[in-house]
């Protein structure tokens, strides 16, 4: 039962990003809102690490089985996509490695503004 509430709960989440991009008039996935909701509930500790633990460690685990369909589209799509192979690779290497720097930018960053409220909290 505790499985069933933790998933019903990520996927309110999930539902209420999919409500939010129908509402707001930006070019923005649901996904993102859906991330954007989750982290800020879980930031502000609205809603508790504990209330979807297990079932998100499941959901990771098992998502590399999302991927199959796409490989598949690509696997079928390989006429159009062999041409300009060179093309795809570029893009994903270049975007890899932005994403890439960005994370340990962001991380670096939060990191030190952790250890900055520590030392500075500890004063009090």
């Amino acid at each position: 039962m505790k499985y069933i509430k933790q998933f019903i709960i990520i996927l309110a989440i999930s539902f209420a990003g999919e409500l939010l991009h129908s509402v707001i008039p930006a070019p923005i996935p649901a996904s993102i809102y859906g991330l954007v909701l989750m982290f800020l509930l879980l930031f502000t500790k609205i809603l508790k690490v504990e209330a979807v633990k297990e079932t998100s460690a499941f959901l990771i685990e098992i998502m590399p089985l999302v991927f199959i369909p796409a490989a598949v589209g690509l696997v079928n799509s390989w006429e159009l996509i062999s041409g300009k192979w060179y093309m795809y690779v570029t893009v994903i290497i270049v975007t890899t490695v932005l994403v890439m720097a960005v994370s340990g930018l962001v991380t670096q960053l939060v990191i030190r503004l952790g250890k900055k409220n520590k030392n500075g909290s500890s004063k009090e």
